[in-house]
């Protein structure tokens, strides 16, 4: 399995929620803003307020699995930031949701081959 690149650091997520742009799907929200690397670098951000860990970490390891599912066909030089949409609940999680969702925003953002 591929090693998926991550933003680390605090001023990393700031510098992307403050510059990038945000499209919103029905689970998720996507922050993008373009890099001056050649590949794409993923940061996920859950509240602590939205549920317990054990919740938070099952939908991290979702959405990292969609995105490795949807790396490939995807524009690189990009840092993009994954947000729960808290309009949603927790109890409707869904790979297949979250897997469509991503899958238009990144045709909404044009970063999808």
């Amino acid at each position: 399995m591929k090693k998926i690149k991550t933003l680390k650091m605090n001023y990393e997520f700031k510098n992307v929620f403050n510059k990038g742009k945000y499209y919103i799907g029905k689970q998720i929200i996507i922050y993008d803003l373009k890099n001056k690397y050649d590949y794409n670098r993923l940061g996920i951000a859950i509240s602590n307020k939205l549920c317990k860990a054990v919740k938070r970490n099952e939908i991290k390891r979702k959405i990292r699995a969609v995105y490795q599912e949807l790396e490939k066909n995807t524009v690189k030089g990009h840092d993009l930031v994954f947000i729960w949409n808290k309009k949603e609940p927790i109890e409707n999680l869904s790979y297949k949701i979250i897997y469509n969702d991503m899958k238009s925003l990144f045709f909404k953002i044009g970063i999808f081959k």
